[in-house]
């Protein structure tokens, strides 16, 4: 938070701390038969209240009415990729209408559970790092970087997580929603996977689905911000003169209406482009970042690869237009979990942190989350850039690590 006065800094942090441990208690019914269609006010204290910041939450994203409520940077909103996510139609009500359905079909008789993982990472790729900001040496990083608020050799803090359980719920209902229309009009699964099931626009299996996956988002946003917002209290606690902001919130594996590049330097019209593995890179003069802070440069592409061979900050090039404006979102792994669990070495991971002088709050980091699972960042990041897709702004090198309590803190201090 820049040039916050101490007695603000200290009511965000107590509106925080009251929001995260109170948010959500219980639901006043599991069944809701009289509950009307459309989105309650916002009451952030109290069992009933907390559940009413849960919906507002999942219908209304990063709204400044939430920020408030959970002390997130009101200004923070401004520089997440889509600080809120609107229903099949739209609109804010399509979700109100769809949350409504869900609590009626009792899919969730646990809502208070779900959203208390607010702030919260889950496991697997799941992780939070403290990063040293090295800027690329030339000048058009170093112009690029002072839009992006990035600053040479200071301190980054890079976030990644998701839904938590409200996402997983959401999904295995679609899945299993999806899969029981695919056995009723007796279509083939494509390639025989169950889990390739789809809806065609415009029907109401694919309304739902779009209707989830902004549920879903919204959720995902607010997560990723109140965890920020929590390291950077953190920070202010153990050193109480630093400053922090936030660069950017961008997000991977989900659909969003686009523009989309006619082949031909321009736009055919508006479609669904849905990134699976991949994020959006709208470069500098993409129509999208009009009256934004990136319009002149394009926004941050946000671009992990492990801690020992770090991240990267990339802005997109004009030919990222090949690619439906995406790039991948990771290094990419070249081990499963399961075979990167039997082939690696315990007392190997952990050394390699040692060597690298990267704390981690796990004694034994998890061996399907090492390095060696993951593909050669280098030549990952040399395809993006021979590709002519993004080029590099700055490389983030992990100083610790979190990963989720839930796996890989067996064993912690």
């Amino acid at each position: 938070m820049l040039d916050e006065f101490p007695a603000t800094r200290s009511a965000r942090r107590a509106t925080r701390r009251q929001a995260a441990s109170s948010c959500i208690d219980q639901r006043d019914s599991r069944t809701h038969p009289d509950r009307p269609r459309s989105r309650p006010a916002l009451r952030p204290q109290g069992a009933q209240g907390g559940e009413q910041l849960g919906i507002k939450v999942t219908t209304d994203g990063a709204s400044a009415e939430v920020c408030h409520a959970l002390g997130i940077p009101l200004e923070w909103a401004q520089r997440c990729e889509d600080a809120a996510h609107v229903g099949y139609d739209g609109s804010r009500d399509a979700l109100a209408t769809r949350l409504d359905r869900l609590f009626h079909e009792g899919r969730f008789a646990n809502f208070a559970e779900k959203i208390r993982q607010l702030g919260s990472y889950g496991g697997g790729n799941d992780f939070g790092e403290c990063e040293e900001v090295r800027l690329a040496d030339n000048d058009r990083a170093r112009r690029i970087s002072e839009v992006f608020g990035l600053r040479d050799r200071c301190a980054g803090f890079l976030s990644h997580c998701g839904l938590r359980g409200f996402g997983y719920a959401l999904a295995s209902g679609q899945f299993r929603a999806l899969q029981q229309k695919f056995a009723a009009w007796d279509i083939p699964l494509p390639g025989d996977d169950r889990e390739l099931v789809y809806a065609p626009l415009g029907t109401p299996e694919a309304n739902a689905y779009l209707d989830d996956l902004a549920l879903g988002a919204n959720f995902a946003t607010v997560n990723h911000l109140l965890i920020n917002a929590l390291v950077l209290e953190a920070f202010e606690e153990v050193i109480p003169s630093v400053k922090g902001s936030l660069v950017y919130f961008i997000s991977h594996n989900i659909a969003r209406k686009e523009l989309l590049p006619d082949g031909h330097g321009g736009f055919s019209g508006e479609g669904w482009v849905h990134r699976k593995g991949a994020t959006r890179a709208f470069p500098a003069g993409h129509p999208s970042l009009k009256e934004t802070p990136f319009a002149e440069t394009g926004h941050p592409i946000l671009l992990p690869g492990n801690p020992c061979a770090g991240s990267v900050i990339m802005v997109a090039e004009a030919g990222a237009e090949k690619s439906a404006y995406s790039v991948n979102h990771g290094a990419g792994r070249c081990m499963g979990r399961k075979a990167a669990d039997r082939a690696l070495d315990q007392k190997t991971v952990d050394e390699e942190f040692v060597a690298q002088d990267i704390l981690t709050n796990c004694r034994q980091y998890p061996k399907d989350e090492a390095p060696a699972a993951y593909k050669d960042f280098d030549a990952v990041l040399d395809s993006v850039k021979t590709a002519g897709l993004a080029c590099e702004v700055a490389r983030l090198q992990a100083r610790f690590v979190i990963k989720d309590a839930d796996s890989s803190l067996r064993g912690a201090a």
